[in-house]
């Protein structure tokens, strides 16, 4: 079997890890560390689901800390070790014989021994109107789409860690909060359920199930029922308001990747062994794709841990038997762009962009093919102000990025915006409506990169789908800079524009239009608009996109 394995050297690892969440990362350090060659594919950002947690304050050892900054820390470590690290989707697995292939949209990738570490997204719950109703009135994200609604009545529905949580959070936004929960009390640790039992916006409401929401230019009913006595309970806004809904009602595993392959539980949980091993030889899972008791970080950090030193072993008693090994890690590299994991925008010492933010983007400028000018519509607009004095202090870190101002009167429709456009003064059609900071950065600097070339590699099948698009077409992309589920709409939309003069890609960050909110009834980010007329709601890849554009 493995004589029908042809590989690159260059592309055999000892382990690859498919998943960039806690679980994997700490696997990426501890493999890293002990000098094997290790890669870290990740299909949306590094970090995983908890970097949508503004607060963390059970990860023992640090007092408090926000997702981001926790898992970001890890990829640092992992990557000082030499791990490497690739924004790629899995597609398909080989796991036969000593060598096993993963089959990605960048490429196939060959390794001795796999760590699943895909972990779990939000789960539905199926009353009538939830999907209808998803991103103009139902919510999934609290830090994403807490501050849509300010001012307005909330319905949390779940009893777990997050919906206790994430209910605590939404008081700061909400009129007030009713959770709704199914059991008779919190599933929870008593500390966590009492934060939020205890808050004075805050009504807890048990054995009760939601039914129904309903409204037209967002909820304005929703019904739920007690499932002990049958009491139905209706409420309906007054006034012409609106009120939102957040579920948290759990996790459905990311395990699709592995079905056929590698056993799993009639919930599609992986099952492991005390070593975190699968009923597939070489192949090891760790955190929430697996079946375990309680899905926190701290324990997602431990299944990882365990599982690395588990590969450890195995890997060093493969390259004994088959004389098969990967190259050394090497200490420090400079990644490509399309490698990279996700830049911050976080002052430091009084400085925009900090020294190692520098070095970062010093390797992207380095390998772009084409010079770009940033073309600036400003208005009256303390936003304007902040943007021109932004894309002056980036620019100024590349002589192949130079600045003009445009419009200083231009309309508060558009305005602040930045165009991204060619040396020659021709729009790319790539443009960013508001300051490109927070979870934006990275994706306006790979705007940039896709823009002028070379851009990141997609496969030739994606790229005629993208140039045979003919008809005119205009993405408006509208964010939040806490969001991290945007920027993968955003790269997707910019990367399709980048390819074909058709096609337009805006993104405006939400907070500074609001007429533009208004006027497509926006309660959720990412909001993608085609052609002003079709809306579509959540993260794109680019297929995805492809595929909204072509309805």
């Amino acid at each position: 079997m493995e004589k029908t394995k042809k590989y690159n050297q260059d592309k055999l690892y000892d382990v690859i890890v498919i998943g960039g969440g806690p679980a994997g990362l700490t696997a990426a350090l501890y493999l890293a560390r002990a000098k094997y060659r290790v890669l870290v594919l990740e299909k949306e950002q590094f970090g995983g689901q908890i970097t949508i947690t503004h607060e963390v304050v059970n990860y023992p050892g640090i007092a408090k800390t926000s997702g981001k900054e926790l898992t970001e820390t890890m990829r640092r470590q992992a990557d000082a070790f030499g791990a490497e690290f690739l924004l790629a989707r899995a597609e398909g697995l080989d796991l036969a014989g000593d060598v096993k292939m993963v089959r990605t949209n960048k490429g196939d990738f060959y390794c001795l021994g796999i760590l699943l570490a895909t972990g779990a997204h939000p789960r539905t719950v199926g009353f009538t109107g939830e999907e209808e109703h998803k991103g103009q009135g139902v919510a999934y994200c609290a830090t994403c789409d807490g501050e849509f609604f300010t001012d307005k009545e909330i319905f949390v529905v779940g009893g777990g860690f997050a919906a206790a949580e994430e209910s605590v959070f939404l008081t700061k936004f909400a009129k007030h909060v009713t959770i709704l929960i199914r059991e008779e009390d919190f599933t929870c640790a008593a500390a966590v359920a009492d934060s939020a039992r205890n808050h004075e916006k805050i009504t807890v409401i048990t054995d009760t199930v939601v039914e129904e929401v309903a409204g037209e230019g967002g909820l304005d009913y929703i019904r739920y029922k007690n499932i002990k006595t049958d009491a139905v309970t209706e409420y309906r806004a007054k006034n012409g308001e609106t009120f939102g809904v957040f579920v948290f009602v759990g996790y459905a595993p990311e395990s699709e990747l592995v079905e056929n392959l590698v056993e799993r539980d009639e919930q599609g949980y992986i099952i492991t062994d005390a070593q975190q091993k699968t009923n597939v030889t070489g192949v090891y899972a760790a955190g929430d794709v697996c079946i375990k008791p309680l899905r926190q970080v701290v324990t997602a950090t431990g299944d990882g841990a365990l599982a690395a030193t588990e590969l450890e072993k195995y890997v060093a008693a493969l390259q004994r038997k088959t004389g098969i090994a990967a190259t050394a890690p090497v200490a420090k590299r400079q990644e490509a762009p399309e490698s990279q994991a996700p830049l911050s925008h976080a002052p430091e010492g009084g400085q925009l962009f900090s020294s190692d933010m520098k070095s970062q983007l010093q390797a992207v400028f380095a390998k772009m093919q084409q010079n770009a000018i940033l073309k600036l519509y400003l208005d009256d607009r303390a936003v304007s102000r902040e943007l021109e004095s932004f894309i002056n202090a980036f620019a100024s870190l590349s002589d192949k990025l130079s600045v003009q101002v445009l419009d200083r009167h231009a309309s508060s429709d558009t305005a602040p915006c930045v165009k991204i456009c060619l040396a020659d003064g021709s729009e790319t059609g790539l443009s960013f409506h508001g300051v490109p900071g927070g979870h934006e950065f990275t994706s306006f600097v790979l705007g940039i990169y896709n823009a002028v070339g070379p851009g990141q590699v997609i496969d030739d099948d994606l790229k005629r789908a993208i140039q045979s698009i003919t008809k005119p077409t205009d993405i408006k992309v509208l964010v939040s800079l806490s969001c991290t589920m945007c920027p993968d709409a955003v790269v997707a939309a910019q990367h399709i524009a980048a390819q074909n003069p058709n096609i337009t890609a805006g993104v405006y960050v939400l907070q500074h239009f609001d007429e533009l909110r208004a006027r497509h009834n926006v309660m959720s980010v990412p909001c993608i608009v085609i052609n002003d007329r079709q809306i579509s709601f959540g993260k794109k890849n680019i297929e995805q996109m492809l595929a909204l554009i072509n309805q």
